[in-house]
């Protein structure tokens, strides 16, 4: 989300590449702090009982489509071990708690004391961010139930519905929130005047859950609330000249231009599609649009879910600039402007990466949002032109960014996951802080089936290397995926099939690998030396056919170009991290309940090896530990340092930049 000091988080894009407006960070205080990647926010895996309307207008359909997280299985592995984290703890909140605001600005009695953190503490209350939480949480519902069918999430979604279907009828208004305000705050906004806050961001959050309740698990209350919601938005904003609807822009709003794109293929009712060009910032579009990088120094996580909308109102309107703008961003983002993990940013904002060197070592870098929504960004360009790049640059942020995010023994989710050399990764409270990365942290973990598999009308895509299986009922074809990747450089996959059926299987050979062999019953049909692309095997399949894929994956280094002696060492898609222990940790350390303060807990002085030599014979001098995926690295100053997956670092000290020292002769 944004967060800012004091005051309003205004944001356009510079005049030039040095000025810039506040931001919801800004309006948090202290150096800054988050957003929101909704996964199920780019209609995931929509249930056909949604499938309403067809819009008017012509519309440029995606050339792939997901599978139904329901028709996806998820075996055994870090990823659905991640996912039932995540189900326990959104089984041990209590929706009474969230919903505590909203009651009381509907002039009802709450039921259960309200949250603290962002939901009710002073020390965050310029942000504005209350009720923020029940947002996520809906979509979270909504995503668990959709892969697991458990019914706890359904009642809960049914419940929460129910409770602001009440708070409507109460307030004879649309609108719910949880602002101390109430109502007031959004009109004040929506009227010009000065707040301090982002409410459009927040109810972005309460929207989206919405919607994904409806149409991941069915939920008609959640719908008949998210439509009166919706109806509001258009009325309170009818009376907005296009100048005073892009002033208030300014100010972070998620991805409301998603979300009323989203509302019209629901329901092919024109004002929502007029609403999300509206809520498009063309101070922000058009200079994408003209293919210029006017980033540095922005809020990025109020960029990316604009993004997100962008490419949604594209693909709802068939207006290239808004996919042009997409692309252009994704692009810059992506290949010129992320670290190693995927990751981007220093204190949440866009810094010029000539001056790399004096960002890449913050304890405040790669904020877990920003991952978050540059996710549902790849996909959303994926599904339109499934190049592997997208592919590739999705794997590489899911490990060692959301993966990665998460305290594989508590469930809790990091904020930032900084690169200064002996720091740790920190994680939020169950019940004391929900910030913005607590609630999207809720959601990644539960909709790892979402981008998986993808279909056309002829082909089958395998995007990632998951222990899984999908069920396509229209071929009657069940793909079981078995692997033990990363651990090895390979997968399998078996068909199970009613009869025989034509269909044409992609696999993807990665950037990372050199040679890609694929092998079908144990024959080779294909052995392919370029990288960066999917393989296509078309044929007749038939019960029980076998299909092996074998890869590379060997050590390699990658450094920013204006900081080449400061490097990350990788192995295929990983980042290695260099585990340097627990020195100065004592048990529970990790787990906080100010972001803000991120670089100041457990800031003890840590002696970090030092690496010395060129940089790429460094990685030719990375070695293979006694167990999967463990390495060592040679030391100027003493042992061997022990390097191991990022996304497997948790309660200790670590490394994944580091600033190698030249050998003089």
């Amino acid at each position: 989300m944004a967060r800012s000091g004091a005051g309003n988080r205004r944001e356009a894009v510079p005049k030039t590449p040095s000025c810039t407006g506040p931001s919801r960070r800004d309006l948090l205080g202290s150096a800054g702090a988050a957003t929101v990647m909704a996964g199920a926010a780019t209609m995931l895996s929509p249930a056909p009982t949604f499938a309403q309307a067809a819009p008017s207008a012509p519309v440029r359909p995606a050339p792939l489509q997901p599978f139904d997280m329901a028709d996806v299985t998820l075996n055994d592995g870090p990823f659905l071990h991640a996912q039932r984290m995540t189900e326990a703890y959104l089984l041990r909140l209590q929706p009474d708690r969230m919903l505590h605001n909203f009651r009381v600005n509907a002039g009802l009695k709450p039921k259960a004391p309200v949250y603290g953190g962002w939901e009710s503490e002073p020390t965050w209350a310029e942000i504005n961010c209350h009720g923020h939480t029940l947002g996520h949480y809906l979509s979270a519902c909504a995503l668990a139930y959709r892969s697991t069918r458990d019914r706890r999430f359904k009642q809960r979604l049914d419940y929460i519905a129910s409770e602001l279907a009440a708070c409507q009828k109460a307030a004879h208004s649309g609108l719910v929130c949880a602002f101390p305000d109430g109502p007031a705050l959004v009109a004040a906004h929506i009227n010009g005047e000065p707040i301090t806050g982002v409410p459009w961001y927040t109810l972005h959050k309460i929207y989206a859950g919405l919607r994904d309740a409806a149409l991941l698990a069915d939920s008609r209350e959640a719908r008949e609330v998210l439509l009166r919601l919706a109806d509001w938005g258009v009325v309170a904003t009818r009376p907005l000249s296009d100048a005073q609807f892009e002033a208030m822009l300014t100010t972070e709003h998620g991805g409301m231009n998603e979300i009323y794109a989203d509302l019209y293929a629901m329901t092919g009712k024109e004002e929502y599609r007029t609403l999300a060009r509206r809520f498009s910032h063309k101070a922000v579009m058009e200079p994408l649009v003209a293919g210029k990088d006017l980033l540095d120094g922005m809020h990025a996580n109020t960029q990316v879910p604009k993004i997100v909308g962008f490419q949604r109102v594209y693909e709802e309107t068939g207006d290239d600039r808004y996919a042009k703008a997409a692309d252009f961003f994704f692009r810059t983002v992506a290949h010129t402007r992320s670290f190693a993990t995927g990751g981007h940013g220093d204190n949440e904002h866009f810094f010029a990466m000539a001056d790399f060197e004096s960002h890449v070592f913050s304890a405040k870098g790669s904020e877990t949002c920003c991952q978050h929504n540059m996710l549902k960004l790849a996909r959303l360009l994926f599904m339109q032109d499934p190049q592997a790049d997208y592919a590739d640059y999705y794997e590489r942020t899911l490990y060692n960014g959301i993966l990665a995010s998460q305290d594989p023994d508590s469930g809790m989710a990091t904020y930032f996951q900084g690169a200064r050399p002996g720091y740790m990764k920190l994680y939020h409270t169950p019940e004391d802080s929900f910030w913005c990365c607590t609630g999207t942290g809720m959601e990644n973990h539960v909709k790892y089936r979402d981008s998986i598999y993808f279909h056309d009308d002829r082909s089958l895509y395998v995007s990632l290397f998951v222990p899984s299986a999908v069920q396509w009922a229209d071929k009657g074809a069940r793909l079981e995926q078995a692997t033990s990747f990363p651990d090895t450089p390979s997968t399998s996959l078996k068909w199970t099939l009613r009869a025989p059926v034509e269909i044409a299987l992609h696999l993807r050979h990665p950037r990372w690998s050199r040679t890609a062999t694929v092998r079908v019953n144990g024959r080779e049909v294909l052995r392919s030396t370029a990288p960066g692309r999917f393989l296509e095997i078309a044929r007749l399949w038939r019960d029980g056919d076998r299909v092996e894929l074998t890869l590379d994956m060997m050590p390699g280094v990658e450094s920013a170009p204006a900081a080449p002696d400061i490097v990350a060492f990788t192995y295929g898609p990983l980042v290695l991290a260099g585990a340097l222990g627990r020195q100065g940790l004592d048990p529970g350390a990790d787990i906080i309940v100010n972001e803000r303060k991120y670089g100041d807990y457990n800031d003890e002085a840590v002696a970090v090896p030092v690496l010395a030599g060129d940089p790429r014979r460094l990685a030719e001098q990375v070695k293979p530990g006694d167990d999967p995926l463990e390495f060592t690295i040679p030391a100027e100053d003493g042992a061997p340092v022990r390097l191991i997956p990022y996304h497997r670092i948790a309660h200790e000290r670590y490394a994944t930049y580091w600033r190698v020292k030249p050998v003089t002769t």
